[in-house]
């Protein structure tokens, strides 16, 4: 069995200033392809349910990927301390393609959420591996200026998605947005075949297949509930009690499972770390946000203001613009300071206020405002996403980096998946709720006479009768402003759970790595190749 100091001989591989740029290019190209794939299909969305149909399963379209990625991240993250981070970086990304190829072939809203369920099975690893391995790579402390262009490639991909979506829903099939994707992972393949070089550490153990189930259907059961809960069956039935008693269930077992485990997926001495329990809390919360705010944001503009799927995701760009000038900054701010915690305390102080701004939107809003509220909104994500993650590997002992960053990994996405089940339904019956009272009020069918049709297309509300239109405008803003106010609570506790947390200098390459939180637990080796 290898100790913690050949660990740490053996796991940390020196490489010059041009090699961790070729391995991050590789990495950021992975990222992005998963990213862009995401906010593509937030652009194209509304085409799609007029196309296909099942507008009462659009928040599934998203949920889907987000469910599975959010089960399978720290899965991902076991692996790859088990057979190599190479190796199942790249089967993620052969995971990831194939479901792509799948999603663009659908026939019906049915075929295309299990292949977006699939799509997230690869995205998991995209979304947990590229840290894991950064961190193998790069110490702490000078990890902070790369973690930066990663939390850039987010920024880079919410533009780019929205505007290929756009381009490709304006000008060819919607099924190219799925497809566009495919190209970029090859290439990203390729690149990390060629220059990502780590070490091999062999160890003879198992895969904690209890803890990946257990934890894997706790997780589903928890989203099925949220997704479904007040469509499918109301809220107060039976369906309601029985998945919330599943998923409580499940992740108790999982609790006994991971206790026991030789190796388990979410090593449970890892919750006695501060750092981590308050990293991942905030995660959580910033991904609930952060997701529950970008997924419903372009419905805003094309169906209220009326905007092609281009010009929508044009309006990305301030957001875009202040994520990418924070994330680079706080980075390199970070790395000459060592110092991180007053960012993600402001910076998701700043969410909440651009989150509070967006709800202020009316039907005639000018999209000058939109773009401040949007700009304001980036700065705070990208002063607020990385740095946390970063805080996390820098608690923990080099051994346990794969399982820390999966796990915060784990709670950005569980909050994700959280937030756009929870804001898809608080948009959907506040729309109901919302549309109701102004049809009555302007003494206006909604039933029999058909004067108010389910919604479809942003093309087809926008050709509806004058009066039925007004309706059905002042009631979509008056949904979307609901959901925006009910994330700024939840960025606030996020700014709240980073204050709580004790901040500890970023390491260097000549400070040792803090001691395993468990020692007797077994190593987990971090090198792979």
């Amino acid at each position: 069995m290898l100790t913690e100091q050949q660990i740490q001989a053996e796991a940390a591989p020196s490489f010059t200033h041009r090699q961790v740029l070729e391995i991050l290019a590789g990495l950021m190209l992975a990222m992005l392809t998963s990213m862009i794939s995401t906010s593509v299909v937030g652009t194209a969305l509304p085409t799609i349910v007029g196309t296909l149909g099942g507008q009462d399963q659009l928040a599934w379209v998203a949920s889907a990927t987000l469910l599975t990625m959010t089960a399978s991240t720290p899965i991902w993250g076991k692996l790859s301390d088990l057979y190599g981070r190479k190796l199942m970086f790249q089967v993620s990304l052969v995971v990831f393609v194939v479901a792509s190829i799948a999603a663009g072939f659908s026939q019906d809203m049915a075929q295309l959420i299990a292949a977006r369920a699939l799509q997230g099975i690869g995205a998991g690893g995209l979304a947990a591996l590229p840290q894991i391995i950064l961190g193998d790579v790069v110490e702490p402390r000078e990890r902070g200026r790369y973690s930066g262009y990663i939390g850039a490639v987010f920024g880079v991909s919410t533009v780019a998605g929205p505007l290929l979506g756009g381009f490709i829903v304006d000008n060819m099939s919607w099924r190219w947005t799925f497809w566009i994707c495919v190209p970029l992972a090859v290439v990203a393949f390729v690149v990390i075949q060629r220059v990502l070089r780590l070490p091999l550490v062999r160890r003879d153990t198992k895969v904690d297949w209890w803890g990946a189930t257990l934890i894997t259907g706790g997780t589903t059961a928890l989203m099925l509930l949220l997704s479904l809960g007040g469509k499918e069956f109301g809220w107060n039935s039976a369906w309601t009690y029985g998945l919330g008693a599943l998923s409580l269930v499940m992740f108790g077992l999982a609790v006994v499972a991971e206790r026991r485990a030789v190796d388990p997926i979410l090593p449970p001495h890892l919750f006695r770390d501060r750092t981590f329990v308050l990293t991942s809390v905030a995660s959580l919360l910033v991904g609930a946000a952060m997701f529950g705010a970008l997924m419903f944001l372009p419905q805003y503009l094309q169906i209220v203001k009326g905007m092609s799927p281009t010009g929508s995701g044009l309006m990305t760009l301030p957001l875009v613009l202040g994520l990418l000038t924070s994330s680079i900054l706080t980075g390199r701010l970070v790395s000459r300071t060592g110092r991180w915690k007053i960012f993600p305390v402001v910076g998701m102080l700043l969410v909440a206020l651009g989150l509070f701004l967006l709800s202020r939107l009316h039907v005639d809003s000018s999209l000058v405002i939109v773009g401040i509220d949007n700009a304001v909104l980036g700065i705070g994500l990208g002063a607020s996403m990385q740095i946390l993650i970063l805080a996390a590997q820098n608690a923990v002992s080099r051994a346990n980096l794969a399982s820390a960053t999966s796990g915060v990994a784990f709670f950005r996405s569980l909050g994700g998946a959280v937030g756009v089940a929870a804001f898809g339904a608080i948009l959907s019956n506040r729309l109901t709720a919302e549309l109701v009272s102004l049809a009555k009020a302007a003494h206006l069918p909604l039933s029999g006479g058909g004067a108010v049709p389910s919604l479809g297309s942003p093309e087809a509300i926008h050709n509806l009768p004058a009066p039925v239109l007004e309706i059905i405008l002042e009631a979509f803003t008056r949904a979307m402003s609901a959901v925006f106010v009910v994330g700024v609570p939840i960025a606030v506790l996020a700014s709240l759970a980073v204050l709580m947390i004790k901040e500890i200098p970023l390491r260097s390459a000549r400070t040792p790595a803090p001691a395993a939180a468990d020692p007797a637990a077994p190593p987990i080796g971090a090198g792979r190749p």
